[in-house]
C-alpha cells in the first residue's frame, strides 16, 4: 500500500497505449466530422453563390467559384438598396431585440420566485406555467387578431402630455407582446431549473445580512446565471429572427415587415434572379450566425447545468 512516504511513483501513458485510445476514438471522430461537411456544404454554397454574377450562376456549379475567384458584392448592393432588405434588416432587429429582452428579464424574474421565494401554490403554477409549452402557436392566432384588434395603447412622450392611441394589431407592439407570451413557459422553466442549482448557503447568507430578494437576485442569482441567461437569450432569438409565420399574421404594413417576410416577396419579384436571392437567404443567417458562435460557449454549459442538482 502506498503511503505519505512512498508515494506511488507517476507513469506516463505509453506509445502503444496512446495508439490505442486514438484509434478507438477516430471512427467517432470522422463520423462527426462527416455530419459536420455535410450540415456546412449548403451553407458554404449558398454563400458563394451570393457573391458570383447571375450569368455564371446559371452556367456553372458554386464551386466552380472557388478557383475562379470573380466574386463580386454588387448582389448585396442591388438587394440592400433595390429589393429593400436593408430596411427588412432594421426592422428584423427592432422585432427581434425587445422580444428577446423582455421574455428573459420577466422569465428571470419569475424562475427567480419560483426557485427561492416561498408562497402558496407554488409548485402547481410552475406546472401550469410548464404546461404551457405545449400549446400550439397556431391554436391562438385567431383570438390573439381579435384581441389585438380591440385594444389600444397610448404612443407619446412621458411628461409632454402627447399620446395617441394605437391598435396592437399591425404593430411591433402586438408581436413584441406575442413572442414574449410564447417565450416565457420556456424561459421560466430553464432559468428556474439553473437557479434551483445555485448554493442555498449563498442565498440564505445573504438574507441574513438583510438583503431583499431584488438585491439577491441583482447582485448573486444573475452574475452566476450568465451561462442559462445566455442559453435560453440564443434560442428566444433565433426563433424570433427566424419567425415567419407571427410576422406574416400581426405585421401587414410593408413598412414594417422583417425580412423573413420580404424574402417571401423577393420570390415572386426576383424568381430568376439567384445571385440576389441567395445574397438576401445569406444575409438573414449573417446575424444569427455571429448571436450563436459569440454565444456558444455558454450554450451547452447553460443546458446542461440545471438537469442535476447538486
Amino acid at each position: 500500500m502506498a503511503t505519505l512516504e512512498h508515494p506511488v511513483p507517476f507513469t506516463p501513458q505509453t506509445m502503444s497505449g496512446r495508439l490505442v485510445r486514438f484509434i478507438s476514438r477516430t471512427p467517432v471522430h470522422i463520423s462527426l466530422i462527416a455530419i459536420a461537411v455535410i450540415w456546412l456544404v449548403p451553407t458554404v454554397g449558398l454563400a458563394v453563390t451570393s457573391f458570383r454574377p447571375s450569368g455564371e450562376i446559371s452556367s456553372s456549379g458554386w464551386w466552380h467559384a472557388l478557383g475562379q475567384w470573380n466574386w463580386t458584392v454588387k448582389n448585396y448592393s442591388s438587394v440592400l438598396h433595390t429589393a429593400g432588405m436593408g430596411h427588412a434588416f432594421l426592422n428584423s432587429v427592432y422585432i427581434t431585440l425587445p422580444a428577446t429582452l423582455l421574455p428573459l428579464t420577466i422569465g428571470a424574474l419569475a424562475a427567480f420566485g419560483f426557485a427561492w421565494i416561498r408562497f402558496p401554490f407554488r409548485d402547481t403554477i410552475f406546472l401550469a406555467i410548464v404546461a404551457l409549452m405545449v400549446v400550439p402557436i397556431q391554436t391562438s392566432l385567431v383570438p390573439l387578431l381579435k384581441l389585438f384588434r380591440d385594444w389600444n395603447i397610448p404612443i407619446g412622450i412621458p411628461g409632454l402630455g402627447v399620446y395617441h392611441w394605437q391598435h396592437l394589431n399591425n404593430s411591433f407592439w402586438g408581436i413584441w407582446l406575442a413572442h414574449t407570451a410564447f417565450g416565457l413557459p420556456l424561459a421560466i422553466f430553464l432559468l428556474r431549473n439553473f437557479f434551483i442549482t445555485l448554493p442555498k448557503d449563498l442565498i440564505e447568507a445573504a438574507r441574513m445580512d438583510g438583503a431583499s430578494n431584488l438585491a439577491i437576485f441583482r447582485r448573486i442569482v444573475v452574475p452566476l446565471s450568465v451561462p442559462a441567461l445566455a442559453s435560453f437569450a440564443i434560442f428566444q432569438f433565433l426563433w424570433v429572427w427566424n419567425d415567419l409565420l407571427m410576422a406574416l399574421i400581426f405585421i401587414s404594413d410593408p413598412t414594417k415587415r422583417p425580412m423573413t417576410v420580404q424574402v417571401t416577396y423577393l420570390l415572386g419579384t426576383y424568381g430568376q434572379q439567384y445571385n440576389l436571392l441567395s445574397a438576401a437567404a445569406f444575409l438573414l443567417m449573417f446575424l444569427p450566425l455571429i448571436v450563436f458562435f459569440s454565444l456558444q460557449r455558454y450554450f451547452v454549459q447553460g443546458l446542461l447545468a440545471g438537469s442535476v442538482k447538486s
